[in-house]
């Protein structure tokens, strides 16, 4: 694995797309189009002051967005500016990756991982489920590069999906979701090995997944199979006002 900090965060950008990305001034802006956190929060390009600030909440305002910031490494100064304000810390992630070889070392089960393109309904019923919605599903049809969505079946029925994409030579996971009556079976563990094998078949040398600090089950799982931090980020959100 030979990948840095900085081009995994345009791997997130690239793999869980945005419905429109633009940068004006110091700051990349992002329209979400209703599909979370990730793809409508701001990001700094460089240094910013207060000004700038101001500036890019009007922006975002007049997308009719939230005030959203995510702050990725180097950013300390920006979050305490932010904090200053008001601002609330938010989802704290992890960044993980690892060699793709590391996870297909083992032979997958028949029957077991099916990738396909597009979803079909049970895998979209299934997401839907764990809160991936419309919205996130036009983030999936958003990517550019080379996807796959993956069911995984367990006990002879729907266990789990996920969605993996890749830019350059890295393929990152996203929506992880197992069915309630199908966890603690290897339903997760199975589907980052399905993963490890599509992005093997593209030329993937690496394989990338975030995770939120308090998804604790998910943090486990992805140190158990080999996943390194690679690093951090977080979100900064301007409370509404409240009448």
């Amino acid at each position: 694995m030979n990948v840095t900090l900085s081009a995994l965060y345009d791997v997130i950008d690239g793999t869980w797309p945005a419905k429109r990305r633009f940068d004006d001034g110091p700051w990349r802006f992002r329209e979400g189009d209703g599909g979370g956190k990730r793809v409508s929060a701001t990001s700094a390009l460089g240094e910013v002051g207060e000004a700038d600030i101001d500036a890019a909440e009007i922006v975002m305002r007049d997308m009719g967005q939230e005030r959203l910031f995510m702050l990725r490494a180097g950013d300390d100064a920006l979050d305490a500016r932010l904090s200053a304000r008001g601002y609330a810390l938010v989802d704290p992630v992890k960044v993980y990756a690892c060699d793709t070889a590391l996870l297909t070392d083992v032979a997958i089960p028949r029957v077991t991982i099916f990738t396909i393109w597009e979803p079909l309904a049970i895998m979209a019923e299934i997401w839907a489920q764990g809160g991936v919605g419309p919205a996130r599903l036009r983030v999936m049809d958003r990517a550019a590069g080379p996807k796959t969505a993956l069911l995984c079946r367990m006990d002879e029925k729907p266990g789990g999906v996920a969605f993996v994409a890749m830019q350059d030579n890295v393929a990152m996971v996203h929506a992880v979701e197992t069915l309630p009556r199908q966890r603690r079976k290897g339903v997760a563990r199975w589907i980052m090995r399905g993963a490890a094998f599509w992005a093997a078949e593209q030329g993937a040398d690496t394989l990338a997944v975030i995770c939120t600090d308090a998804n604790e089950a998910a943090n486990a799982l992805y140190a158990s199979l080999g996943f390194g931090v690679v690093g951090h980020y977080h979100y900064r959100v301007k409370p509404e006002k409240t009448s």
